[in-house]
């Protein structure tokens, strides 16, 4: 699938400054959250998901490395940290696991708590680049379900990211995987 690739590429554009503060959305078990502290060892990274089970192992894998992560259980759209707290939220792979009504939701709470000037980035499934990409998403489309997969395949992430009152959103890159269009994703918060 290519992920060594995205998420090298998604850790480069995210560019964070010692001492700020980057939430991992969605964090599984925990390979982007480290990554990104690895990348930044002077920030403070936290991760979150729904999960308790893949959060026991993503504090595994940081123990066993001996890196310094903060792991939060919590939804997307109900996030349990106070107003701009954060300078940089960053999701891979988790926006197509959810409805219209919970990505709005889950874009609203991630501005809610990005500082002015903080920027949201996504890598998840995109519009389709060619008809055998869009043959290639069927796989993820009858595994994941048609109706939380539709925007992404669609082409309505930008527009989704617009209605959270995101600005400067832009598709900064596609890849060609066997299961379809991973795009990557950049929006800033202004106020």
């Amino acid at each position: 699938m290519r992920e060594s690739a995205f998420k090298n590429k998604l850790i480069r554009q995210i560019q964070v400054d010692p001492g700020q503060r980057v939430l991992d959305l969605g964090c599984g078990t925990g390979t982007l959250t480290l990554l990104l502290k690895q990348a930044y060892p002077k920030a403070e990274v936290t991760g979150l998901d729904i999960d308790p089970n893949v959060l026991r192992i993503a504090e595994k894998k940081a123990e066993n490395i001996g890196i310094d992560i903060k792991f939060n259980q919590g939804m997307s759209f109900e996030l349990p940290y106070p107003d701009h707290s954060f300078d940089r939220v960053i999701t891979s792979l988790m926006f197509h696991h959810l409805t219209l009504e919970n990505k709005l939701r889950t874009l609203n709470e991630a501005f809610r708590i990005l500082k002015p000037q903080g920027e949201l980035h996504i890598a998840d499934w995109g519009k389709a680049q060619n008809g055998l990409m869009r043959i290639a998403f069927l796989s993820i489309q009858l595994l994941d379900g048609f109706k939380t997969t539709s925007d992404n395949v669609n082409g309505l992430i930008p527009q989704v990211i617009d209605k959270s009152g995101f600005v400067e959103i832009k598709e900064t890159d596609r890849f060609m995987t066997l299961y379809g269009t991973l795009s990557l994703y950049k929006a800033k918060k202004i106020n």
